[in-house]
């Protein structure tokens, strides 16, 4: 039997037990979690990018976070927003079970808009939109104000199901993914993109 090469490169870094464990309670309260091979490409880029402080936006279960940290300088902070407070709760839980040190981590459970227009100018190494909040266009302009020269933004789950691809699709959370794709693949004077296929797609923009 062939092995879809997608499914060997998403299970390629397998999940230690405690974003297992964090998965599990995700699935039971609804949560968007990042799958494996986009959890491990975050933990890649936050690596890469000696990152400091990343927001992440759309907390889920707190699989990502765990990622996230995983790859962040042991010093710094992850700041993860989700306007859903179990959310918050069962990643408070994920982050004990792992152990992580409370000074690694700040949960905000509010209005991402209220949230990200608060934060610093230039003090971020990288955004991660995960649940795509109500305004995307707004949001990844307030991404580019807080992002360092050289940071990352990544919207996860970009293929909106493979409905991003379908032009036929026009829900609005679909055409809003398609348009955000649009706005940062064409301002070439402050991004520079790319698409990858990780999980339900990653597109990936470095701030210029």
């Amino acid at each position: 039997m062939k092995i879809d090469p997608h499914a060997f490169a998403e299970n390629f870094i397998p999940e230690d037990h405690f974003k297992s464990q964090a998965r599990a309670r995700g699935v039971e309260v609804g949560a968007v979690d990042v799958t494996p091979g986009a959890g491990a490409y975050l933990r890649h880029l936050a690596f890469t990018l000696s990152a400091q402080a990343v927001v992440e936006v759309g907390t889920g279960s707190g699989v990502g976070s765990l990622w996230l940290l995983d790859g962040m300088l042991t010093s710094g902070t992850l700041t993860s927003i989700d306007d859903e407070m179990e959310h918050t709760q069962i990643a408070k839980l994920a982050f004990a079970d792992a152990d992580v040190a409370q000074t690694r981590y700040r949960l905000i459970t509010n209005s991402v808009l209220d949230v990200i227009s608060k934060l610093t100018d230039r003090a971020y190494d990288l955004v991660v939109l995960r649940h795509n909040p109500e305004d995307l266009a707004f949001v990844i302009s307030e991404a580019h104000r807080i992002l360092r020269s050289g940071g990352a933004l990544v919207i996860d789950n970009y293929f909106g199901g493979s409905k991003v691809n379908d032009p036929a699709q026009r829900d609005p959370k679909t055409v809003a993914l398609r348009d955000a794709g649009k706005i940062i693949k064409n301002d070439t004077e402050h991004w520079v993109s790319t698409l990858i296929s990780s999980g339900d797609g990653l597109l990936v923009a470095t701030k210029l």
